[in-house]
């Protein structure tokens, strides 16, 4: 019977030298107390050492799932032939059954002769010293550990993360520093800033022509158009700018070399960056781009923890200032955050982004996902997803093209019923009636004739008066019966009238109590006015009394003359 047995420097195969101490399995361990006395149960019959440490790390991955790798399966073919194989682990000895057809064993034997082995392994291999077993040891425990993880050591998303940063704080500085160089040398040739618009163009042509005398005598075609040439040229003839030092120009020059040099090593760390992006996120890189996905990293912490978030999360991913400050004010939250720079919504309408937003935050979630926890290294997850979403826009596109241009694309067919025509025929059982204008007729409004104008009076009349006629037939009847009734009892016809004089002279009565009193409710104006009223009665007999004084005075003294 032979053992396998798994080191950190490869497998190892041991032949049992005594198979009956294995029924005893409580005394084995005493067997493998010292060095010699475990020779005399086993000994080493083969070893298959790894070549390097991505070999052994391979194989253990394999182990761990219990398959057994390409350069075991050769070994055990090579060594085992007709041998009874004891393992460790039972799915590993029936994965070994199956492909090579070699008897496995595992009980609680076979698992005490493997910790006799692990005990004196130094011992009973030649060559493997025990201070070279723990760091390999030591390296492949790390390597599992990561692989346990799904961390592979090629999928270091740190150096993404450093790499967009730095790419940011390029494109910052590379901008200053043109700036500067437009400012400096504007004071020199003003024109230039105008006719030569991009940063890099401009500083390749300061660089090159110095002052802008010698731009006459130069040859800008590497550099610039045609038409921009001869501008330049004519422009540098008749500039306003002042005259500068050849220092201030050496300067200025030296500027210049700083902008394309950084300029330079920007497109240098964009390749880099672009490599790294499409081994580690390879279906991200598909579906966002390069510059999205890695500040989507950057932003997240890590590619594991941005594969930990929602959709959701990811869509306003960069955007939490204007969430925040939307919950608070309670007003709508924003659609996106930095996924709003990814190509599939620059291409959509203002009024799609916010619907092509949310799936791409869905299929980049997806995406995410797979590239840091799943095996494959392939891009076709994204580039399928990128495919539905073009897709998808395109459908959306297109209503609105629809629906503005007045047309019925995408809309289903309303057929107009008509009776005539017959079922599963194109033709109509009766010709088609058109609508003739020349039988229209339009009549004049008519005016009422003083006959039937009349006949309605009457007849309103009679209808009026109807009713009359049989109140009196019913007063007739009722004084009949009146007049029988005084003739029987004459003291209660006398009666009567009396009453009822009574009762009109008290009706009348009333009726001149309500005509003397006059209304209750008087409203303000009136009352202002009694008050102007009285008071103006209460003056006049003042005035009466002072005049009537004054008359007596006056016959006085007449009688005294």
């Amino acid at each position: 019977m032979l053992v396998l047995f798994e080191t950190p420097a490869g497998f190892a195969l041991f032949k049992v030298l005594d198979e009956g101490k294995l029924s005893h399995v409580e005394d084995l361990w005493k067997d493998f107390a010292s060095s010699d006395s475990a020779r005399k149960v086993v000994e080493l019959k083969a070893f298959n050492k790894f070549e390097n440490t991505s070999d052994a790390l391979s194989a253990a991955t394999l182990l761990i799932d219990s398959k057994p790798s390409k350069g075991l399966r050769k070994f055990l073919q090579k060594h085992c032939d007709g041998e009874t194989l004891a393992v460790a682990d039972s799915k590993l000895g029936n994965a070994i059954k199956e492909k090579l057809k070699i008897d496995c064993l595992h009980n609680s034997a076979v698992m005490e002769l493997m910790r006799g082995l692990r005990n004196q392994l130094t011992a009973l291999m030649t060559g493997l010293a025990e201070q070279d077993l723990g760091p390999m040891s030591l390296g492949l425990s790390h390597s599992l550990s990561r692989y346990k993880l799904k961390f592979s050591p090629e999928k270091v998303d740190t150096m993404i993360i450093q790499a967009i940063g730095l790419l940011d704080d390029l494109d910052k500085e590379l901008n200053t520093y043109a700036m500067r160089v437009r400012e400096w040398y504007g004071w020199h040739f003003p024109e230039l800033t105008k006719i030569v618009t991009d940063n890099i163009q401009y500083a390749k042509a300061v660089k090159l022509m110095g002052n802008r005398t010698n731009a006459a005598h130069l040859d800008f075609s590497e550099i610039l158009a045609d038409d921009v040439e001869a501008e330049l040229k004519e422009a540098a003839v008749i500039s306003m700018g002042t005259e500068v030092s050849d220092i201030d120009l050496l300067n200025i020059r030296e500027l210049c070399d700083q902008v394309l040099a950084l300029s330079e090593y920007r497109g240098q760390l964009y390749d880099y960056l672009k490599s790294r992006m499409n081994t580690i996120a390879p279906n991200l890189t598909a579906l966002v781009g390069e510059l999205v996905g890695a500040r989507l990293i950057a932003h997240g912490g890590s590619l594991l923890n941005l594969a930990k978030q929602p959709g959701s999360t990811i869509q306003i991913l960069g955007a939490e200032k204007a969430l925040f400050r939307a919950l608070k004010t309670k007003h709508s939250t924003p659609k996106y955050g930095l996924i709003y720079h990814a190509s599939l919504i620059g291409q959509a309408a203002p009024k799609n982004k916010g619907k092509i937003s949310r799936s791409l935050a869905a299929k980049t979630a997806l995406a995410i996902r797979y590239d840091a926890l799943g095996d494959g290294e392939d891009n076709s997850i994204g580039l399928e997803s990128r495919a539905k979403l073009q897709a998808r826009l395109n459908i959306l596109e297109n209503k609105e093209l629809g629906s503005s241009a007045g047309t019925t694309k995408g809309k289903p067919k309303i057929e107009v019923y008509e009776k005539d025509r017959k079922k599963g025929a194109g033709a109509l059982i009766t010709p088609a009636k058109t609508y003739n204008p020349a039988a229209d007729l339009v009549l004049p409004e008519a005016t009422p004739k003083k006959s039937e104008v009349a006949s309605k009076k009457r007849k309103h009349h009679d209808a009026d008066t109807a009713p009359t006629a049989a109140e009196e037939a019913t007063e007739e009847q009722d004084n009949e019966k009146s007049k029988k009734k005084k003739k029987k009892k004459s003291k209660d016809t006398e009666e009567a009238p009396a009453v009822d004089a009574d009762g009109g002279e008290k009706r009348k009565k009333k009726k001149n109590k309500d005509a003397e009193e006059p209304p209750s409710v008087d409203t303000e104006g009136e009352k202002k006015k009694k008050k102007k009223k009285k008071s103006d009665e209460q003056d006049t007999p003042m005035e009466t009394d002072e005049s009537s004084k004054k008359d007596k005075k006056k016959k006085k003294k007449h009688a005294e003359e």
